[in-house]
């Protein structure tokens, strides 16, 4: 506490020593795995015991020192008979790295319009009220000074000054009002005050301040000092009140992009039925198909269809609120991840038209050479747009030639041993540690039983039977091994087969709905023991579903590697859809606007949701531009094709917040039991799952991180009942958000301290840890497409098939086949490639941008610093899982255990 209150109450503070580690887990999505809550290094103080330096503040230290110190040495002993004194602040903007030439002009435009008067005007707001006018205390505006003279300062943060006057018993400052006369936006990082004697105070804004032109209302800052909505000081209520109103909007109109406005919306602009039947989807979020809300744009309709939204097509940006988009780091990451895409999916399928080739590969040395030599691109008559893109970056140009190269990174699956991926200890270790390592659960009966409707898929009722396995269970019965626990299953049979008629119907697209059932070895691994292949019932009671074993010779080995090829590929699509999409992106999207539009910045539970909610709206807005739309790279890189999204939505029908939190999805899943004799209180059936190992490291700190945080401000049950802020973000979530299933029973009550911890943790857990396993992985192991084919082309021939001769003539050109093919493979490993890249500015689990001021309760940063110090822990204990021998090993990762 002690060190906490000196800096708080600290005026000189020095920068404290920060390291970069190798175990990672994001605050925030991104598109790039995991997350978001994502697989990152954990930045935490060097010194994490007896911590003696002050701490750092970033962005206004030196300027405080610059124009604060001395001039407050005679400013803040204030004469008994003073009216008026003088306070200073220091404004700290941060600059663009780049501007283009309108930017430019009307930066220096701003510059001569600063000197005549046209400036950034400041007003200092009390927390206490005027008795005589019953309004806020306020001092007199301020100007902020000497903007037209650092007009060419090129340095990332530049540091203001401004002089305000007030009253001797003006009181606490609580807000700042900026009103911005410029023609051009800036961002505001943060103000700091000194001259009172609560000094300093500190304003972290971190957010865009656009010109009176775009938005005409002042801006409104509150200082970081966390108050419950009873407790708000009376000066700021209707500060509080006004801003939240501000921000909430009236629901009509089509958003600009200088708006910061959350509302909600249903997902009705991924298709474009104005380009064509064929580019029409169907309105996700209602009675007909359930799904999240997303934001609101307020875009006008399409021509064809009233009820579909038109579409913002790249590179025209789509809206999101002004303070979710990237900063320009983030940008210029993603923009580097999209020249990929471009190069990577764009010149490929110029090459493809211009040669009008969409081989396939023939022999494994094919796919080697995308990561040996590369992929010789011939642009022929497409000179100009070779021209236009910053190839040198990426790509070798070939002097005097219309050619390029371009080679991909080797993917760790097959960096220690290139034939891992064919093995069935690696296709069952992924199962546990791999990219999605979320869907095994224990199998409860055998055989399992589909819960579909026989009436309209016929018998319920698995091909699995006890001959196909009873030799692989070292001597036990199949009752024995149930009941030992010892039999796991992936089951992808109810989530496909209803959609395989029209996926099979697509060109180019075949696949199955697959059951593989598991043994857990007395070595305590897994192994693929069979896969149930299943197809739609040709006609009534009719069963189109076949079990293949592990091989016994040459040719049912291929029969064997091409069923674990179908399991893959359902595995790649439930992992992208569901598990990462559905479950890390589009569910959190509700809470976050809801959360924006009914918890004020200066709540305690916004402050600590906060970082943990950056960029995911601007994520997900690509996505619907990009990705998950009608022809996006979703649709063409899975087996699913335009069903990619019903699919998603058909999964969302199962999706039940209280069972998204760890504990509640292993003890789901069957993967553990409940056991207080445990850490954890949990007991796991296969000690060695590194993922739920892991992670319950990571969940029992965010939790005990939590509890801390709620304790503090909630001491008892009856102050989370009478928050009505607290209470309207989580109606608003559900009622709103997720309105489709705001009847549900499920839904947590909130109505005590152990309900709002375990929500807090569910939702921090799902953005950062729970993401960062699902989504940084995807280049390590999807980036070798025969390891985990996102779309298939080619059933597995039976001996009547006319395709079974080819097949037995040369099984590995038919197991190619059946993969992507060239084209449909470089697309795919460009865009997981994207996906999986990390961006420089996010923060990670234990860190926080402005890390001694993101709160003015002092014993709350002192408890986040003991938080990031336990996170440094636990990645010294992952550290040393990986490096113990007796775990396996982890060809993708070079450990057996997954980094967060």
């Amino acid at each position: 506490m002690a060190l906490a209150k000196e800096i708080m109450g600290s005026s000189l503070i020095d920068k404290s020593s920060f390291v970069s580690m190798s175990s990672k887990v994001l605050f925030n999505h991104s598109f790039h795995q995991e997350n978001q809550f994502l697989v990152k290094p954990v930045l935490v103080p060097l010194q994490y015991g007896k911590l003696s330096v002050k701490r750092a503040v970033r962005g206004p230290v030196a300027a405080i020192s610059e124009y604060l110190i001395k001039a407050n040495s005679s400013s803040n002993t204030v004469p008994e008979n003073a009216v008026k004194f003088k306070v200073r602040a220091v404004v700290t903007v941060r600059n663009k790295h780049k501007e283009d030439l309108k930017e430019t002009i009307a930066k220096h435009w701003d510059a001569f319009a600063d000197k005549i008067g046209r400036n950034v005007v400041l007003e200092l707001i009390s927390s206490e009220v005027d008795p005589k006018t019953k309004e806020p205390k306020r001092s007199k505006e301020a100007v902020l000074k000497d903007w037209s003279k650092k007009t060419n300062v090129k340095a990332e943060r530049v540091h203001y000054a401004a002089e305000f006057l007030v009253d001797s018993n003006f009181g606490e400052p609580g807000a700042i009002t900026v009103s911005n006369k410029h023609q051009k936006e800036f961002f505001l990082e943060t103000i700091t005050l000194e001259g009172f004697a609560c000094d300093p105070v500190h304003f972290p804004c971190n957010s865009w301040v656009q010109s009176k032109k775009d938005q005409p209302a002042k801006r409104i800052f509150f200082s970081n000092k966390p108050y419950l909505p009873s407790e708000t000081p009376a000066g700021l209520k209707a500060l509080r009140e006004k801003e939240l109103k501000d921000i909430r909007g009236d629901g009509k109109g089509e958003r600009k992009l200088s708006d910061r406005i959350y509302d909600f919306d249903v997902y009705n602009d991924l298709g474009n039925p104005d380009r064509g039947v064929e580019l029409t989807r169907p309105k996700l979020g209602g009675k007909n198909i359930p799904y999240p809300r997303r934001c609101r744009t307020g875009r006008r309709p399409t021509d064809t269809d009233i009820n579909a939204e038109s579409r913002v097509e790249k590179p025209l940006p789509m809206y999101v609120p002004r303070d979710e988009q990237f900063e320009e780091s983030k940008q210029k990451t993603f923009s580097a991840g999209r020249l990929k895409a471009v190069l990577h999916s764009l010149i490929p399928s110029l090459k493809a038209t211009i040669s009008s080739e969409n081989r396939d590969f023939n022999a494994f040395s094919d796919i080697d050479i995308l990561y040996k030599e590369g992929l010789l691109l011939k642009v022929g008559l497409q000179d100009e747009i070779w021209r236009s893109l910053p190839l040198p970056k990426a790509v070798t140009k070939i002097q005097e030639s219309s050619e390029g190269l371009l080679r991909y990174d080797t993917p760790k699956i097959i960096s220690k041993d290139k034939f891992a991926w064919l093995r069935d200890d690696e296709f069952a270790r992924q199962a546990l540690s791999g990219v999605n390592p979320v869907n095994i659960e224990r199998l409860k009966i055998f055989p399992p039983k589909s819960n579909l409707d026989p009436e309209i898929y016929g018998p319920q009722e698995s091909a699995l039977k006890e001959k196909h396995i009873i030799g692989h269970l070292n001597g036990m019965s199949v009752q024995e091994a149930l009941e030992e626990n010892k039999l796991f299953v992936l089951d992808y049979h109810d989530v496909y087969l209803p959609f395989l008629d029209r996926i099979n119907a697509l060109d180019g697209r075949k696949a199955y709905a697959t059951r593989t059932i598991f043994f857990l070895t007395p070595l305590g691994t897994l192994k693929p023991i069979a896969i149930e292949l299943s197809l739609p019932s040709v006609r009534p009671n009719s069963q189109s579903k076949r079990v293949v074993t592990p091989s016994v010779d040459a040719t049912t080995n291929w029969i064997w590697q091409l069923a674990k090829a179908h399991v893959c590929s359902n595995d790649a699509g439930v992992h992208q859809l569901v598990n990462h999409w559905l479950r890390t992106h589009a569910s959190m999207e509700p809470f976050i606007l809801a959360a924006h539009r009914q918890m004020s910045a200066m709540h305690p539970i916004f402050k600590l949701l906060d970082p943990h909610m950056r960029y995911t709206l601007e994520i997900n807005a690509l996505a619907r531009q990009s990705l998950i739309n009608a022809d996006g790279v979703i649709e063409s890189c899975f087996t699913p094709g335009r069903y990619c999204m019903e699919i998603s939505a058909a999964a969302y029908k199962n999706w039940r917040f209280d069972m998204e939190g760890l504990p509640a999805d292993l003890i789901r899943r069957g993967m553990a039991v409940p056991d207080p004799t445990q850490p954890h209180g949990l007991k796991l059936l296969i000690e060695d799952y590194p993922y739920a190992q892991d992670g319950l490291l990571i969940w029992s700190a965010i939790e005990n991180w939590v509890r801390s945080y709620v304790n503090r401000y909630y001491p008892n049950s009856s102050l989370i009942c009478n928050d009505k802020e607290l209470q309207d973000w989580y109606a608003e979530s559900i009622n709103v958000g997720h309105a489709d299933f705001k009847h549900a029973e499920w839904w947590p009550t909130l109505n005590n301290v152990d309900n709002l911890v375990s929500i807090l943790t569910t939702i921090i857990w799902l953005a950062s840890a729970q993401h960062a396993a699902l989504n940084f992985g995807q280049y390590p192991y999807g980036g070798y497409v025969p390891n985990r084919p996102p779309l298939m082309r080619r059933l597995v021939p039976e001996e009547n098939d006319t395709e079974y001769a080819s097949f037995v003539a040369d099984p590995q050109k038919y197991f190619l086949s059946a993969l992507p093919s060239l084209l449909q493979a470089t697309k795919y490993m460009a865009v997981v490639d994207t996906l999986s890249t990390h961006s420089p500015d996010e923060e990670y689990l234990g860190e926080r941008q402005q890390p001694s001021i993101w709160s003015g309760d002092a014993e709350i940063v002192e408890s986040f610093y003991e938080f990031s110090a336990k996170i440094r822990q636990i990645e010294k204990e992952i550290d040393r899982r990986n490096r113990d021998l007796t775990l396996g090993t982890d060809v993708a990762q070079g450990s057996y255990h997954m980094n967060y």
